[in-house]
């Protein structure tokens, strides 16, 4: 019966052909028809059962070079398969699955693989999209070599590809107060301490484990670590704007994109320069995976997706909570007056902000005034703004962050 269900339309179509064939030789009595429609018939019937007792053993492996990709970027898949058995097999269809955004599904076909037989096939795939996208199962299709019968099994693994946003070079740029609380200026952070700054503080995302000051923590009922060895460590935080009516545009060049970029750019160059970052968005602070602040920051913004809120309160709130920042960088869609001025009010002595602030208007070419006067209480405020409209690289940009602007 599987292999019955298994028939092609040409296995079908023969049966067909052979049943109406039978059927008029019977009526005429034409012996020569009669072994011509036995043969037709019998034909997509010896292939069922042929497939259908078919026991081939394969085993598949899958490996993505690389596996984890920037948008717009290929990706090499290998897949290899290995025939366990002591029989040859017949002709194999093979198919893997993809989602839309990869491409087509690939289609292989492997004539015969002998016993212990090894065969390797690859091949590329492609997303301007970033995301996390699942690859496979594989499935074998088991034909006769009259391809009257067709059987699919399938595999069950499958694998990842991740595809993180798309990082611009940055040129090196000295932002004072990007190391305050460490690097450089640990000197005078431990004159200005002194042996007073031994008691323990909460704990913080972020903070390394291994200074956890258990005792402390049993006694107030909550997670607390040492504060000395905290002033090694050079902290910032990144702000991303998911709001969905800040940002205008569609798919991959649209503003939100290029936001997300831009945030993927700034935390891997500054990670890169030794800074230990902790993400935050409208919605909140951001978990980061361990594995590296640039990989963890890498794979968490390439499902970030655009959220519904309307303001940026709870992102601000968690900068403010936050404590012990000395650099805060924010990347901004549209905002108003009264958001600048709750930003504004983040930055003090001993933290540098900077803002990104993506000019939307130049996306949809509808005049927005709020754009020149955030930009102004920004400046005001103290921040270093810098203004990134459509079309332009944030490389082109980023050395105004060295520069403090004055309000207008």
């Amino acid at each position: 019966m599987t292999g019955l269900k298994a028939l092609t339309s040409r296995g079908r179509s023969f049966l067909a052909s052979g049943a109406a064939a039978l059927l008029c030789a019977l009526v005429l009595g034409e012996h020569d028809l009669l072994r011509i429609a036995v043969m037709i018939i019998a034909m997509p019937l010896l292939a069922a059962m042929v497939v259908a007792r078919t026991r081939y053993r394969l085993t598949c492996a899958r490996r993505l070079d690389p596996a984890r990709v920037e948008a717009g970027t290929d990706s090499t898949v290998t897949l290899r398969l290995e025939n366990v058995t002591r029989l040859p097999t017949g002709l194999l269809l093979v198919e893997d699955n993809l989602q839309y955004a990869l491409g087509t599904r690939p289609r292989f076909v492997l004539d015969r693989v002998e016993s212990r037989g090894v065969r390797e096939v690859d091949y590329k795939v492609h997303s301007d999209l970033r995301g996390r996208y699942p690859i496979g199962p594989l499935s074998v299709r088991i034909t006769d070599p009259f391809g009257m019968v067709e059987l699919t099994r399938s595999f069950t693994i499958t694998d990842t590809l991740v595809v993180v946003p798309e990082v611009i070079p940055l040129p090196h740029v000295r932002l004072s107060g990007e190391w305050s609380g460490g690097g450089d200026s640990r000197t005078r952070s431990v004159a200005a301490a002194g042996d007073d700054d031994v008691a323990p503080r909460e704990y913080r995302q972020g903070d390394d484990l291994r200074r956890v000051h258990w005792r402390s923590t049993a006694r107030r009922g909550e997670l607390m670590v040492r504060r000395e060895e905290q002033q090694w460590q050079s902290r910032g935080a990144l702000l991303l704007d998911t709001r969905r009516h800040a940002h205008r545009g569609d798919g991959p060049r649209s503003s939100f994109e290029v936001a997300v970029s831009a945030a993927a750019s700034i935390g891997v160059h500054l990670a890169h320069e030794g800074l230990g970052l902790r993400l935050v968005t409208d919605q909140g602070p951001q978990h980061l995976a361990d594995g590296g602040v640039s990989w963890s920051l890498l794979d968490t913004l390439s499902v970030v997706r655009q959220s519904s809120a309307r303001s940026l309160e709870h992102g601000v709130a968690a900068l403010r909570q936050g404590g012990g920042d000395g650099l805060i960088v924010a990347v901004l869609g549209a905002i108003d007056i009264e958001e600048a001025q709750a930003l504004a009010r983040l930055r003090h002595t001993g933290v540098t902000g900077v803002a990104v602030l993506l000019d939307v208007t130049s996306w949809d070419s509808v005049p927005d005034e709020s754009f020149e006067a955030a930009q102004g209480v920004l400046a005001g405020g103290g921040w270093r703004v810098l203004r990134l409209p459509s079309g332009t690289s944030l490389a082109t940009v980023w050395p105004e962050a060295a520069y403090k602007r004055s309000a207008a």
